[in-house]
């Protein structure tokens, strides 16, 4: 179970929902180096307190970074994900120069995929198992 610290809450419900986001560069390119990724960690933190969530791990190599978000219920994994890459494309090309010729083919700095899992709590045959124990209402 998740430590109370993690619990967060709503109008209308408890909840501890993170998810494990990684995005790659476009073709797989190698772009980034260690300024760039210090940058676009503080612009994906801001950009997740914009959507109530807060970014709780950032790391990242040349052609790749990974996320881990602590999320609310209301927040569309799919709306946030564009906003991550929307806004840290779009302001590394303007603060970063020389990223430009990384965008040499339908300006874009990441590839249009993604991969998102769901990240802490029980495994699912955990979950699965309480669940079935529940006593049924007779």
């Amino acid at each position: 179970m998740a430590e109370m610290q993690e619990i967060r809450t709503g109008r209308h419900c408890v909840f501890v929902m993170h998810v494990h986001l990684v995005f790659v560069t476009k073709f797989r390119h190698d772009v980034f180096t260690d300024d760039h990724l210090v940058r676009m960690e503080e612009i994906m933190r801001s950009v997740c307190a914009d959507f109530e969530c807060e970014l709780v791990e950032f790391n990242g190599e040349t052609s790749h970074v990974h996320l881990l978000v602590n999320f609310p219920p209301k927040v569309a994994v799919a709306k946030l994900v564009n906003s991550l890459k929307g806004v840290s494309s779009r302001r590394l090309r303007q603060e970063f120069p020389d990223l430009v010729r990384h965008y040499w083919r339908a300006s874009k700095l990441w590839s249009g995929s993604y991969f998102a899992g769901t990240g802490g709590g029980a495994p699912l045959s955990v979950i699965r198992q309480y669940v079935e124990q529940q006593n049924r209402p007779v």
